[in-house]
């Protein structure tokens, strides 16, 4: 069974991640921004393997 998503919920998706890029860019120590857009890559992982 293939299970897309909504128009709204891709939205919202590309939002999340927006964001996530967003707060991680803002980051001032170099440490600290590797690990949040480390973390947003994890996140876009597992979203594809799911």
């Amino acid at each position: 069974m293939n299970v897309g998503m909504t128009d709204k919920q891709f939205n919202g998706f590309v939002r999340f991640v927006l964001d996530a890029l967003k707060e991680a860019k803002s980051e001032n120590e170099v440490e600290k921004k590797d690990e949040k857009l480390d973390k947003v890559i994890e996140n876009l992982q597992k979203t594809l393997e799911d």
